[in-house]
């Protein structure tokens, strides 16, 4: 069994939760996730099994879309529910405010990531350290919000946000800094991402339906790694370079196209990801990168 799942982790388990339910249900140790998300959260995460797990940094890197829930009045150490309180405020912003403020934030911007993250420091994660009540800089990142906008005023407080960002992008500390430039503090409620790439929350499967599966019918759910590779532009061999590219022969491109990488397939066959490179001839050549068949 090889191929991506689809899977919708509930509220109050982790990432790696799910792949040792995946691991017990399926019997297969190679399993894994594509991206950490927190237990409070809940929503889509791409499952890598068999030889998919060479991928899962490919999915992880796919912009993703979340709904959250945030509370103005009050801030806490992990920027959620989650954590303890540390500031509060009786400034709460009006609808206006809210809505003019959030589109400062649309396109790209710099990101601090909290503290209660699995970002390591010197080799330890932020959150272990957090945890210890150890506070250490962390370097802004480069991220890019694509849509940002409000779906509910559920409560002169809270408010339902929809946002489509790019890969490395934490909610908690979008909402987070949305309190800080509105003078106020917001910490988010609850959170659910409905999409990573291409895959949507209406093709997951929950725990519950995949606990009263069989394994059959698992393999049916079971998604091509191609798929989810889609952004990489495809290249077909010709048929009779098969065996040559299984062994790692690069084959030789009629147009230099140096350092992109494709989707790779053979005798109507999915290869794996190859890579074109120029050698020391200056001769352009593409070469399997990652065999996944």
């Amino acid at each position: 069994m090889k191929g991506l799942l689809i899977f919708n982790k509930p509220q109050g388990i982790t990432s790696h939760d799910v792949v040792y339910i995946l691991r017990r249900k399926l019997g297969i140790k190679k399993i894994g996730h594509t991206g950490t998300l927190d237990p409070l959260a809940e929503g889509v995460l791409p499952m890598c099994i068999g030889k998919a797990t060479k991928i899962a940094d490919y999915v992880s890197a796919d912009n993703k879309e979340y709904i959250a829930t945030l509370e103005f009045g009050y801030e806490t150490d992990s920027y959620d529910i989650t954590g303890e309180i540390t500031n509060k405020s009786d400034n709460i912003p009006t609808r206006e405010e809210i809505l003019e403020k959030i589109e400062e934030f649309k396109g790209d911007i710099l990101q601090e990531p909290p503290m209660y993250s699995a970002l390591k420091h010197n080799g330890r994660k932020l959150y272990e350290l957090a945890r210890e009540g150890i506070t250490v800089e962390r370097k802004k990142r480069a991220i890019t919000i694509y849509e940002y906008e409000v779906l509910e005023f559920i409560s002169e407080k809270e408010v339902k946000i929809r946002v489509n960002c790019s890969s490395g992008t934490y909610i908690r500390s979008l909402i987070r800094d949305l309190g800080i430039s509105l003078n106020t503090f917001c910490t988010m409620k609850s959170l659910l991402r409905t999409r990573v790439g291409e895959f949507h929350l209406n093709e997951s499967i929950t725990k519950e339906e995949l606990e009263a599966m069989s394994l059959e019918d698992i393999e049916k759910l079971i998604i091509p790694m191609d798929r989810a590779l889609e952004s990489l532009e495809k290249f077909i061999l010709p048929d009779w370079f098969y065996e040559r590219a299984l062994n790692g022969v690069a084959f030789k491109l009629k147009n230099a196209i140096e350092n992109k990488q494709f989707r790779v397939y053979c005798k109507d066959e999915f290869l794996g990801i190859g890579e074109s490179v120029t050698d020391d001839e200056n001769i352009c050549k593409l070469k399997i990168k990652k065999l996944l068949i």
